[in-house]
């Protein structure tokens, strides 16, 4: 007989758990569950849990009880491979998704997390940037991780692909934060280049196995990218873009958002933004994201020291 207690200890119960009540890892039964597990952390058998919140867990705890076999053989497959299974009540949880209120309760981690990761930028835009897009983006990866940032994007096509390569390329680390299982690479051009970030930095996925990317999971991608970063940037991007739509989830979890000249210029969302409320940047460079970067790290520490 399963109890709450065993979600913490029990690393396939809390995969079975999952499936139950936060199948496809995205929208508000995720977050539920998310906040619930952290919970559970200083009350383990959730006896201050409201009635609802209590009922709710304890049914997904006896539909889960089924699985967790199967979670079992899944996981220890996943090992094999070098996959790591981080739950959101884990010390090795990112501190900068955990600070966030959507974060997903698992990360399948395949390469190293690191504690400097706090210090990332994600790198983000269309899948099909102009040259100078391209160009622009792998100068602004390449200047973030001179000065010690890690980068972070989502392994698509164009924008993230050039941040991706740049970071590789200028010796420095990046995150890649797939829209699909972490088994699943996509596109699949970008085979050689997720091993690459797998050998020097990691690919994350928040993801069940056997999750195949759809219309839903590249959105919720785009929330965790942001959690993972201190900030986000926007290289290229068109109104409907998975791009802005990251700009938007960065303000609401109240991080910087750079937005760089041109596509201000070009783009009536990227003007609007800029003018409207948020901690939003327009940048021509990546001197001036670090540059802010490090005057809030700054604060950050002195406000740290002053309350210590």
């Amino acid at each position: 007989m399963y109890e709450l207690g065993d979600l913490r200890s029990d690393r396939a119960f809390l995969a079975a758990v999952c499936e139950a009540l936060a199948r496809h890892m995205n929208g508000r039964g995720m977050w539920r569950l998310t906040f619930l597990l952290e919970e559970l952390v200083l009350d383990p058998v959730g006896e201050g849990l409201i009635p609802e919140d209590r009922v709710w867990l304890e049914d997904g705890v006896a539909r889960a009880a089924g699985r967790r076999e199967h979670w079992e053989s899944a996981l220890a497959r996943l090992a094999g491979v070098g996959v790591e299974v981080v739950a959101c009540t884990d010390a090795a949880f990112p501190l900068n998704l955990r600070l966030v209120h959507d974060a997903p309760p698992l990360l399948f981690v395949q390469g190293t997390l690191i504690d400097d990761d706090r210090r990332a930028v994600a790198i983000v835009g269309t899948r099909s940037p102009s040259a100078a897009g391209r160009t622009l983006a792998g100068r602004l990866a390449a200047g973030v991780v001179e000065r010690g940032y890690s980068v972070v994007a989502g392994l698509a096509a164009g924008i993230d692909t050039a941040a991706h390569a740049a970071a590789l390329n200028a010796g420095g680390r990046t995150i890649a934060v797939f829209g699909t299982d972490i088994e699943r690479v996509y596109p699949a051009a970008n085979r050689a280049l997720a091993s690459a970030i797998r050998r020097s930095g990691a690919c994350v996925s928040q993801f069940l196995p056997g999750t195949g990317g759809a219309r839903w999971s590249f959105p919720a991608r785009n929330l965790t990218t942001s959690g993972l970063s201190m900030a986000t940037v926007v290289v290229e991007a068109s109104e409907t873009s998975g791009a802005r739509h990251q700009a938007e989830a960065a303000i609401g979890h109240g991080k910087p958002v750079f937005l760089l000249d041109s596509l201000v210029t070009d783009q009536p969302w990227a003007e609007e933004m800029a003018g409207g409320p948020g901690n939003v940047t327009v940048v021509n460079g990546a001197e001036e994201i670090t540059q802010a970067l490090d005057d809030h790290l700054a604060i950050v520490a002195d406000d740290s020291f002053a309350f210590a």
